[in-house]
């Protein structure tokens, strides 16, 4: 069960679609939102900006314009979230026991973003990070998802207003694949439907993968079906890709080490999974 959710509020325009869709897995789970904003260290960040020349002077520049941005940040970042509890009447709550329905809490910390959002993160059920572009970065993900040992929900580029009633899993019998599915149990078990999906040329070793998982899934009661997917000499991610987005659907996948990751990151597949596809994909590690 989802009890606690982790947000990053970076101050960027894209918060408030990002907190729109923690929202919504917060209330269909009666869970507790954890806003957290990370104010960037100036003195650290000048003295390494300074580090390759400059003397007192230049640092002592830096340090008050880094300054000044971040406190513009951090006040937009508290604007929007007090903005947002206020629209979506949320009770503000630091400590159990809460109010029915979703609560809310702001946390802040000093330092680099990628550390607290994983320092946080270890204690919370879920996070939920916004793609570059809507105030998530990169390395932030990457810490989240291969340090904090717990899920990452990526929201599409438009919010969620509601929790997918449908559920794919990219399936391939690893066990980082395995630990999305686990991680995505509380998903799996209000879905309508789940589908597992494969792609590949060469079905006989993933039909009988496939086959197991179905099997196992079915026992939650909940129709379960597989659908192996040619990647026809199309990007096996394109393929993946637009067959979740025909079910709109949530994506579950596994993600990998620190070098596989990075590959994926920077490659093909993220392009349009971070970039901008329409659908909310979860991944564990």
């Amino acid at each position: 069960m989802i009890k606690t959710i982790l947000v990053p509020a970076t101050g960027g325009d894209g918060d408030p679609s990002v907190f729109a869709s923690a929202l919504a897995v917060a209330r269909r789970f009666d869970a507790h939102l954890e806003f957290l904003h990370v104010r960037p260290d100036a003195a650290a960040m000048a003295v390494g900006m300074a580090a390759d020349g400059g003397g007192a002077t230049m640092v002592g520049s830096l340090i008050t314009r880094l300054e000044e941005e971040a406190d513009q940040r951090e006040k937009k970042a508290d604007r929007q979230f007090q903005s947002f509890c206020q629209r979506e009447a949320l009770a503000l709550c630091e400590a159990p026991p809460a109010p029915p329905g979703p609560s809310a809490q702001w946390l802040r910390e000093v330092g680099a973003e990628p550390y607290w959002v994983t320092e946080y993160g270890r204690a919370a059920d879920l996070l939920v990070i916004g793609r570059p572009g809507q105030g998530g970065s990169l390395e932030t993900m990457e810490g989240a998802l291969i340090d904090s040992g717990r899920p990452l929900l990526i929201p599409a580029a438009t919010p969620l207003v509601s929790v997918p009633e449908t559920v794919v899993i990219a399936w391939k019998a690893t066990r980082e694949a395995a630990r999305a599915v686990t991680a995505a149990l509380p998903f799996l078990q209000i879905a309508k439907q789940i589908v597992i999906m494969t792609v590949s040329e060469d079905h006989s070793a993933l039909e009988n993968e496939a086959e197991r998982l179905m099997a196992a899934l079915r026992w939650r009661g909940v129709p379960v079906t597989v659908r192996h997917l040619q990647p026809d000499g199309h990007n096996a991610a394109d393929k993946l890709l637009a067959a979740a987005r025909e079910d709109d659907a949530l994506l579950v996948m596994g993600g990998y080490g620190h070098s596989r990751l990075r590959e994926w990151i920077f490659g093909g597949f993220t392009q349009h999974v971070l970039g901008g596809a329409e659908l909310p994909v979860l991944m564990a590690h």
